[in-house]
């Protein structure tokens, strides 16, 4: 149930996610008081997540793009996870706002994209639909991001509510091309450099780039619509008992 003005309530929630234009999306409109963190790097993710929590939280929400799992998801589609299977186990997320979030979603006119079930996070980039597909044979996972298993697993550290809203990006049959993700800075920027010697190196890649531009397209333009359907539920200000 939600807890409105309580105490835990008027915490913020941080908000987790890997990459710069993530997290510019995750910020919103700021009306809901929301602490954003990231880093496309583990040791430096854990880092600010934890100088955010010494500040107070209320509860952490893994929210940003992800590589699809199951072979019938679109770019484009919402996973509104219910556990997150990662390199140390399964962690479940918050029932009652996990609840929330999907409802608010799918009032928000997403309800057509938005799935619910498992996802799956990992160390390092799933670049092949091989690895994706064996990933989804062990897991029964949906999608795969880098972030959510840092998320959940401080969130059980500090007795913190978890939840997982995130867009499928590159369907579980593509395969990415080098290029992809030749400029990710450790920080979650993108460097446009490496990604033009990457693709003058081999310019085969470049058909597979534009795909993937598409791709992320219809990510963002969810996670938009998520963010903005979430800020006018309160599902990221008003937390719920645990």
């Amino acid at each position: 149930m939600p807890a409105g003005n309580a105490a835990a309530g008027r915490l913020p929630v941080i908000v987790v996610t890997g990459m710069a234009f993530e997290a510019r999306i995750a910020r919103g409109d700021g009306s809901d008081g929301v602490e954003v963190v990231y880093a496309a790097r583990a040791d430096l993710l854990e880092r600010a997540l934890n100088a955010a929590l010494a500040r107070g939280a209320a509860g952490i929400v893994s929210f940003g793009t992800a590589g699809g799992l199951a072979p019938e998801l679109e770019p484009g589609a919402l996973i509104v996870a219910d556990a997150v299977h990662g390199p140390n186990g399964r962690i479940a997320t918050n029932a009652d706002w996990t609840a929330l979030i999907a409802a608010a979603v799918s009032a928000g006119g997403l309800g057509a994209r938005v799935r619910r079930g498992s996802t799956a996070a990992v160390a390092a980039p799933l670049i092949t639909a091989a690895d994706k597909r064996a990933l989804h044979d062990a897991t029964g996972a949906l999608a795969v991001d880098m972030e959510s298993h840092i998320a959940g697993a401080t969130a059980a550290a500090h007795g913190l509510p978890f939840a997982v809203c995130r867009a499928i990006v590159d369907p579980a049959w593509r395969t990415l091309p080098p290029a992809a993700t030749a400029g990710l800075r450790d920080d979650g920027t993108t460097a446009l450099g490496p990604i033009l010697r990457e693709l003058l190196r081999q310019p085969s890649q470049l058909g597979a780039l534009l795909k993937l531009a598409a791709d992320a397209r219809a990510a963002r333009t969810t996670l938009v619509e998520a963010r903005r359907a979430m800020g006018e539920a309160g599902a990221l200000r008003m937390m719920v008992a645990v």
